[in-house]
């Protein structure tokens, strides 16, 4: 496996997720940015529907030992890749039913609170819909963080699930930040605000962060 290439935009949850899981496992790897916004979204051009016909971020691309060219798309299916091809140090835990609850946890961000505040959405439901975008997200967000808030108590350390980091966490910080950008009370949520604090310690959450990407916009 080499020539790493991550497309990718620097406020994109999603990619934000993968660059997290790159640097925890210590992988180099090339960032190509995909500006979602800019002349309609470069994610709807021909060149990057080649490489990714759902037009999201991210994508992961790779040349194998061979020169065979792959590529996989959707962050939690790259992550899981990932940890089986480079399973130190470990994002899932070595107990079935903790494994199971990282999982849990992951996909109440993955598939309960992002794609309600998806940059197609939003788009949709302002200029189509002509609905209030940031109340919508706001809500959403809210209501998942208040239950992801409930559903780690039972497991919870330093982090999600113990004391180790894990795809739950991987998911769990990009989320908080996207809930600030709506205007979000995050008070009523202090355990999921100690583990991000805890994440946001370590230099991998720090070098993924979207202010330190390339194509980052200045505040």
């Amino acid at each position: 496996m080499k020539g790493l290439r991550l497309y990718s935009y620097w406020r994109s949850s999603a990619s934000w997720r993968v660059r997290i899981g790159l640097h925890l496992k210590g992988l180099a790897f090339d960032y190509a940015p995909v500006h979602l916004v800019k002349d309609g979204g470069e994610q709807h051009g021909a060149a990057y529907r080649a490489l990714n016909p759902m037009r999201t971020l991210p994508t992961l691309e790779w040349t194998e030992a061979d020169g065979s060219v792959r590529r996989l798309s959707q962050s939690l299916p790259v992550l899981e890749y990932l940890e089986e091809r480079f399973p130190t140090p470990a994002l899932l835990p070595a107990d079935a039913y903790l494994r199971a609850r990282t999982r849990m946890l992951a996909e109440m961000v993955n598939s309960g609170i992002q794609p309600l505040q998806n940059l197609s959405v939003m788009q949709r439901l302002k200029q189509e819909l002509h609905a209030d975008d940031k109340a919508w997200s706001a809500y959403w967000n809210a209501r998942g963080l208040e239950a992801l808030e409930a559903a780690v108590q039972p497991t919870v350390g330093r982090f999600c699930i113990g004391d180790a980091v894990t795809l739950a966490d991987v998911c769990l910080v990009p989320q908080l930040y996207g809930a600030r950008r709506f205007g979000v009370d995050l008070a009523p949520y202090p355990t999921l605000l100690r583990i991000e604090a805890e994440c946001q310690a370590l230099p991998a959450f720090q070098a993924a962060q979207p202010d330190r990407q390339p194509d980052a916009v200045p505040a």
